[in-house]
């Protein structure tokens, strides 16, 4: 497996690559795609009363990888598991693009085995969400008196993510 390319490389909104299946065959789908890092949203109590709801809402339109959703989502769900008591928590955005990669070889006669830009698609590496701007990321409700942990929580997870992010107190309904 090769190694992660930074953020950088992928955080830039571009033409959406999405169209993924693994049953049809004889169309032209996106084949050789890994699965997410993400696959649990959701965790805690859903139906229990909380006072108090907390969202993380991205600053600038983006696109997040799914690693980096899921290292959001373990960071920020432990430290409400040991420090909330009940809680909810839940990931918004849903990783759909699919990223792609033209490796290139580096190294003593690298020159010889790669073709440099000449059919330079890539291969499909990974998953991404597109966010845009103002767009709630995740979303955690506690009580009243464990809202200090939560947004602690969040700005964990904020700091897992490509994008400056706010931490707003919204009113339950």
């Amino acid at each position: 497996m090769s190694t992660l390319r930074p953020a950088a490389c992928y955080r830039v909104w571009k033409r959406p690559y999405t169209r993924i299946s693994r049953r049809v065959p004889k169309k032209s789908y996106v084949v050789g795609v890994p699965e997410p890092k993400i696959r649990q949203f959701q965790s805690g109590d859903e139906r229990a009363k909380f006072d108090v709801e907390l969202h993380l809402v991205a600053t600038r339109t983006v696109q997040i990888r799914h690693n980096a959703l899921e290292a959001a989502r373990t960071n920020s769900n432990k430290y409400l598991t040991d420090n909330a008591g009940t809680y909810f928590f839940k990931v918004v955005p849903y990783p759909y693009h699919v990223m792609r990669e033209n490796s290139m070889a580096t190294g003593a006669g690298a020159d010889r085995l790669q073709e440099g830009m000449r059919r330079s698609f890539g291969q499909p590496v990974g998953f991404a969400a597109r966010v845009r701007a103002g767009q709630t990321l995740i979303v955690a409700r506690v009580s009243k008196d464990k809202e200090a942990a939560a947004r602690e929580a969040l700005w964990r997870a904020a700091a897992k993510l490509p994008t400056p992010c706010t931490i707003e107190s919204v009113a339950i309904k």
